[in-house]
C-alpha cells in the first residue's frame, strides 16, 4: 500500500472511530479484548470497535496490571490487530513513562500499527495520581505527534480514593485543554454526578458499565457517549473456564454450555 493510500485509510478510520462517539442517543459500547481471538470474536459479533484491557493483557503475560511491565506485550497485540480491519483503541496505562516525548513516541508507534485511539490514565501503579500538569503534558505531546489519534484521558479520582467531583472536573478540564478527545472516569456511577461532569466538560464521557445499572439508555440520557467493560470480560472468561473444570472434577460430567464456540469457529477467527 502506498503512503498516500495508507494515510487515507488512517484518516478514514480515525474519522469513523470519532463518529462512533457522536451518535445521537447511542453511546459507543466498546468491549475490551485481551488477545487476537477475543477481539476477532467481538468484532464478528457486530461490535464496530474494540479496545484492549491492560488487566487482561498483563495477566495473560503473567505480569501485574498497571506497573508498566507490559509495554512489549501491548505493542505485540496492537501489531496483530493491525493486520485485520479492526477499529481498535489501546489501553497504554499511564504511557509507561512520565516523559511526554517517550509517551508520544509510543503513540506514534501504535498509530503505525493501525490503532485509532489510546486510553491514558493518571493513576499510579501503587496508588496516588499523576500530577495533572504532567498528565496534560503527555496528552499534548501525543496530539502534537499524532493529531488523528483519539486520546481518551482517564482520571482515577473515583477509582483510587473517596470520590471528589471538584478534583475530577478540574483534572478533566486540564486534560481537555491539553487536547484530549474524550474523558474517562472509572468508578463514576452516581447519576447526578455524571450529569454534572457532562455539563462541565463538553467532551465524550466514557464510563465503565456498572453492574446492576444504570442501563445504557439511562447513561445515554445523562449524556454519556462511551461505555467500556475494562477487564470484566477477561475475568468472566477466566471464571467460566475454572468453573467448568471444577464442575467436571466434582460431578464427572461437564455442564451444558450452549454458547461455547466450535473448533471451526475458533479456527476461522485467525482469518
Amino acid at each position: 500500500m502506498s503512503n498516500t493510500a495508507s494515510n487515507d485509510t488512517a484518516s478514514a478510520n480515525a474519522a469513523a472511530f470519532r463518529e462512533l462517539h457522536h451518535r445521537p442517543g447511542e453511546p459507543l459500547l466498546l468491549p475490551n479484548a485481551w488477545d487476537h481471538a477475543s477481539a476477532a470474536a467481538l468484532a464478528a459479533a457486530g461490535f464496530p470497535a474494540i479496545a484492549t484491557t491492560s488487566l487482561g493483557v498483563s495477566a495473560a503475560a503473567g505480569l501485574p496490571d498497571g506497573t508498566g511491565g507490559t509495554r512489549a506485550e501491548m505493542l505485540r497485540l496492537a501489531r496483530r490487530f493491525g493486520h485485520g480491519r479492526l477499529l481498535f483503541s489501546v489501553d497504554i496505562e499511564n504511557g509507561y513513562s512520565d516523559d511526554p516525548a517517550e509517551v508520544a513516541d509510543l503513540a506514534a508507534e501504535l498509530a503505525e500499527t493501525g490503532a485509532v485511539g489510546v486510553n491514558l490514565e493518571d493513576g499510579r501503579a501503587y496508588g496516588g495520581l499523576t500530577p495533572p500538569h504532567v498528565h496534560a503534558a503527555k496528552i499534548a505531546a501525543i496530539k502534537e505527534a499524532v493529531p488523528l489519534l483519539f486520546v481518551n484521558a482517564r482520571t482515577d479520582t473515583h477509582w483510587q480514593r473517596e470520590p471528589d467531583t471538584a478534583e475530577t472536573v478540574s483534572r478533566l478540564a486540564a486534560y481537555r485543554d491539553a487536547g484530549a478527545d474524550g474523558v474517562f472516569v472509572p468508578g463514576l456511577t452516581d447519576p447526578a454526578t455524571i450529569a454534572e461532569v457532562v455539563a462541565a466538560i463538553p467532551l465524550p464521557l466514557n464510563l465503565l458499565a456498572p453492574a446492576g445499572g444504570p442501563s445504557l439508555k439511562a447513561l445515554a440520557d445523562l449524556g454519556v457517549r462511551r461505555v467500556s467493560l475494562g477487564g470484566l470480560l477477561f475475568r468472566i472468561a477466566l471464571g467460566a473456564a475454572v468453573d467448568a473444570a471444577v464442575a467436571l472434577r466434582a460431578d464427572g460430567v461437564l455442564p451444558a454450555m450452549p454458547n461455547v464456540p466450535s473448533y471451526a469457529a475458533i479456527q476461522a477467527l485467525a482469518e
